[in-house]
């Protein structure tokens, strides 16, 4: 039993530190792209809901909110944002898509 846990505890270690180093490393690459702004389509929304269990009883909930855009050349790209900025938008919205990297900026949509 003991050769499992110790087995445990260094694979969630291992896991743990791989999850945070690609983090980082997607942070720095981000940072490192440049900002750009094109004509954009809102193709689809989604939603993802996660709860957590503490070992003192409680629960946290948290929602994880995607978008995916269609840009002029028909390549498509999903983007992680806000909830606030979720419910602005609309499959089918168009406009100029501001991002860097996989980042998500600003959506300005189009005024018929």
């Amino acid at each position: 039993m003991e050769l499992f846990m110790g087995l445990f505890f260094i694979l969630f270690f291992v896991a743990f530190f791989s999850i945070l180093i690609r983090n980082i490393g997607e942070w720095f690459k981000n940072n490192a792209s440049p900002r750009l702004t094109v004509p954009a389509k809102v193709v689809s929304k989604r939603s993802s809901h996660h709860h957590h269990h503490h070992a003192h009883g409680g629960m946290h909930h948290s929602t994880h909110y995607h978008v995916t855009f269609e840009v002029e050349s028909g390549d498509r790209m999903e983007l992680s944002l806000s909830g606030h900025e979720y419910g602005l938008l609309a499959e089918g919205d168009t406009g100029h898509l501001s991002f860097q990297g996989t980042r998500y900026l600003s959506f300005e949509r189009n005024i018929l």
